[in-house]
């Protein structure tokens, strides 16, 4: 969405599918960091965009055991973009559609599915879709997967996924907030598990992390049992998750961090989750791949103007983004192995790692956090003018 509109802006023609007749996803990344706030503002709709109900986090806790300590602070970011704003991803989206409405060369395909790519003489020449009255063909000068881990187009363009393993699953659910639950984000590491809970208002979002493949051991452990855990966790009576029934309101995330060997083709180029999917550490996902928007709306408006795209310029955003997403995912990576296996597998009380103390002990490692976890690394600004 935001590349479509983005390219829209600077005068290329530009269709974007969506398969659903609406963006209402539950439990999709909430978490919209500096790095995308800066973008609003770059682009004038800072002011506009924060009317949309959010909330906002300047900091990040985390607790290992009884031990507490603040290990990013968002506030000493620039303002006025020195937070992560909570907000919902289908309010963002629609936000983005409504803005690239405004250009007469958007268009937005609701209840369209792209199923396969056409390709003539070696080069992607469009999709093959199906929408509300049946299936349609796509010509374009560039097709571009933006569909997510489970990408259909890149499946189809038949690029090879580098699986860099992800030991653990997440379980998502809902938790009725109250006054003196405090307002920030915090993670709790502890003998055997690992929560996070995530402010939305009324409500919080919930994380509880799991070995990858437990999920019927957990369950066969019996529900009041994880409820007793959940409640051990938030420090909070196990009365408050009267809320969840059964596990049926426990959602499933599979957790996968991937990347693609090579993001491209002649006429194709993924992006986001489709050419990088993310660990769920540290809410970074839909910020790269906002990231990966702008840096191929810089790349590619002015050849997509021309009618004169090549693989050369596809080359260039590949370049450009591999090294953010490298970097991220190593991070990732590092954090699985050394921080939750050891949390997950432990059976003894855990003790905060040196990592967490020195950051808990001083103010500028807080601040590096932030910036790596807000900003992240290479940071896209808007080059695109509009047409």
């Amino acid at each position: 969405m935001m590349l479509g509109f983005l390219l829209a802006r600077a005068g290329v023609d530009v269709v974007v599918l969506e398969k659903h007749a609406d963006f209402l996803r539950d439990f999709r990344g909430d978490t919209i960091h500096p790095s995308t706030l800066n973008l609003m503002k770059e682009l004038g709709f800072l002011d506009e965009f924060l009317q949309l109900p959010h909330q906002k986090a300047f900091e990040l806790e985390g607790w290992f055991g009884d031990t507490r300590a603040i290990i990013a602070d968002f506030s000493r970011l620039p303002a006025p973009c020195n937070y992560i704003a909570l907000m919902p991803q289908w309010d963002f989206l629609s936000f983005l559609a409504t803005k690239g409405a405004a250009f007469k060369t958007f268009r937005l395909l609701m209840r369209t599915e792209a199923k396969s790519l056409i390709e003539e003489a070696g080069k992607i020449v469009g999709v093959e879709a199906r929408g509300p009255d049946g299936p349609l063909a796509i010509r374009a000068d560039l097709t571009v997967a933006a569909d997510g881990r489970h990408s259909t187009l890149r499946d189809a363009a038949g690029l090879k996924v580098i699986d860099l393993g992800a030991p653990m699953d997440v379980l998502w659910f809902r938790i009725p907030r109250e006054d003196g639950d405090g307002a920030e984000i915090a993670g709790h590491f502890d003998a055997g598990s690992i929560f996070i809970r995530i402010n939305r208002g009324d409500y919080w979002q919930c994380g509880y992390v799991i070995a990858k493949g437990s999920l019927e051991a957990l369950q066969a452990r019996g529900l009041d049992a994880f409820k007793t855990n959940v409640a051990r966790l938030m420090r909070i009576p196990i009365a408050r998750l009267a809320n969840i029934a059964s596990f049926d309101d426990v959602k499933l995330l599979s957790v996968a961090v991937d990347r693609l060997e090579k993001w491209r083709r002649p006429g194709f180029l993924a992006i986001g989750d489709a050419a990088h999917a993310m660990s769920p550490i540290g809410g970074v996902g839909i910020n790269l791949a906002v990231q990966d928007a702008v840096a191929a709306a810089n790349q590619l408006a002015a050849p997509l103007l021309a009618r004169s795209v090549g693989d050369d310029d596809l080359a260039a955003v590949e370049r450009r983004r591999l090294f953010p997403a490298r970097a991220t995912q190593w991070a990732q990576v590092m954090a699985q192995n050394n921080i939750v296996v050891r949390a997950l597998s432990q059976t003894t009380p855990l003790k905060p790692p040196l990592a967490f103390r020195l950051i808990g002990r001083f103010a500028f490692l807080r601040r590096l956090m932030a910036r790596l976890v807000g900003l992240g690394v290479r940071p896209e600004h808007v080059r695109t003018g509009q047409g």
